[in-house]
């Protein structure tokens, strides 16, 4: 089942996608994709329903984010052994984790801010986890019966703040538009096995990453177990899981990185593509959409 939330910005309506890949208007049957639409009771009364029993959506409209409410948005840095390398930074012995800021969330196609004076832009594509019920020191065996589902993210990052002004990831992680997540929340068991999905990234039509979750440091199971002794997952908390190689950091000869005009293009295996374009700061700049 493919969860998604469609319509002008803070204006979202819950939907789904049927077979032919068409939207369908949930808004008659649920007020939102939240916290309680994602919990496994949830879910099974959004999977009993016929799809073509609800409202066709004309059009194309814009995307939301797929979930309503999100409480935390937490990351894994140098998930990847080959992206470790490139970042010339050693294989962590236990996930790095840091956070994105909630205001940075924003629909899979929304433009992204180049903020103001940056200097080292950067994309990274992840697959995201959306938890779909509360998790507290949870065994890795039983980790994954705490997911909904799985989503594409992309982790824009400014690499200046993020490692040039101290020590805290953070700072370089959550500027207003950095946290496109979408287009749809695809199930857990739809996906299947989420180490074995190929993952891709565009920038200007040049592929530039081009990898897969089998190459995971620390698996999804082992993340979700790992973070849940930290911290309680709450049901709509989005966990992104790292990038591979390929990160404009990464560049070879020379390192290069985003600019106003710049496009984005990515997507992973069953969950769908994202497209952004990169636009200037400016004062009237609002940032992302947490609705």
């Amino acid at each position: 089942m493919k969860l998604l939330r469609y319509g002008a910005s803070g204006q979202e309506k819950p939907g789904l996608l049927d077979a032919e890949g068409r939207i369908r208007d949930l808004s008659g049957v649920v007020p939102d994709i939240g916290a309680a639409e994602i919990s496994p009771q949830g879910l099974a009364k959004l999977a009993a329903i016929d799809p073509a029993t609800l409202p066709l959506v004309e059009g194309t409209p814009r995307y939301g984010t797929p979930v309503a409410g999100s409480r935390k948005f937490i990351a894994i840095g140098l998930n990847y052994a080959d992206h470790a390398a490139e970042s010339n930074l050693p294989i962590p012995p236990e996930p790095v984790v840091f956070n994105k800021w909630i205001s940075c969330l924003q629909g899979p196609n929304d433009p992204v801010t180049i903020p103001r004076d940056s200097r080292k832009t950067d994309w990274e594509v992840e697959l995201g986890v959306i938890i779909g019920s509360t998790a507290s020191y949870v065994d890795e065996a039983d980790a994954l019966r705490h997911v909904a589902g799985y989503c594409v993210v992309n982790d824009v990052s400014e690499r200046h703040w993020q490692i040039e002004r101290g020590l805290t990831w953070d700072k370089g992680k959550g500027f207003p538009t950095f946290g496109p997540v979408g287009p749809w929340l695809v199930t857990a068991d739809e996906v299947g096995d989420p180490q074995n999905l190929s993952m891709w990234l565009e920038v200007n039509g040049k592929r530039v990453q081009d990898g897969s979750t089998r190459t995971m440091i620390f698996p999804v199971a082992e993340i979700v177990a790992y973070c849940s002794q930290i911290m309680t997952l709450e049901p709509g908390d989005i966990i992104t899981t790292g990038t591979p190689p390929g990160v404009g950091m990464g560049q070879k000869p020379e390192p290069w990185y985003l600019k106003p005009g710049d496009t984005m293009a990515l997507g992973i295996e069953k969950l769908g593509e994202q497209r952004q374009t990169c636009v200037a700061w400016s004062p009237k700049s609002t940032g992302g959409s947490v609705a």
